[in-house]
């Protein structure tokens, strides 16, 4: 088995090494993955339930998929619902709404769908925008621009970690920080 290099966390009680890599030459960014990891997923979403509970909000957005398991879970100790903004359309989604942005992870550009059965869940909602970690903010733009189609207010942004440059993410409600890591 290959040895990788670590980045110890320790949030919402739980310490997880996340493996770090390489998204381009002399730059990486320590993966965090939580599909599957039901304790820490579970822990993060009390903490995070605690951080929002001041908030006025009715529903949850996240987008697919690794943020999904946060969103699920916070949706079941907030008792708000949520939806899933999709990263491909499917013709059961019918008119679907759609924002562009780029993926940190690909380097790509991708699409974000909201399922034609959502729309009305969401028309007339202030919602707060889920994620496992934001780095760009360009995923982030893209679920804001959607929610706004979708004729909701978004009233608060939240995320397990944020990364990269500390202050650009003043207004998020996070409950770690990432560094990226240069050589």
């Amino acid at each position: 088995m290959t040895v990788r290099d670590v980045y110890p966390v320790d949030v919402a009680g739980v310490h997880r090494e996340l493996r770090l890599f390489q998204i381009k030459p002399g730059l990486k960014i320590a993966i965090l993955n939580i599909l599957g990891d039901t304790e820490f997923v579970e822990k993060c979403a009390a903490a995070m339930a605690e951080k929002l509970k001041e908030m006025d909000y009715d529903l949850l957005v996240t987008a697919e998929a690794k943020s999904i398991p946060l969103a699920h879970a916070l949706s079941a100790v907030t008792q708000k619902p949520y939806v899933v903004f999709r990263k491909a359309y499917k013709p059961y989604m019918g008119d679907a709404l759609q924002a562009e942005t780029l993926s940190i992870t690909t380097g790509q550009p991708q699409t974000l769908y909201l399922d034609e059965k959502d729309r009305d869940l969401m028309k007339n909602k202030k919602v707060i925008i889920v994620d496992d970690v934001i780095s760009t903010g360009s995923t982030l733009q893209g679920m804001r621009l959607l929610a706004q189609k979708a004729g909701s207010q978004v009233v608060g942004e939240a995320a397990i970690f944020t990364e990269g440059e500390r202050a650009k993410w003043n207004n998020i409600v996070a409950l770690g920080h990432l560094p990226v890591f240069t050589d």
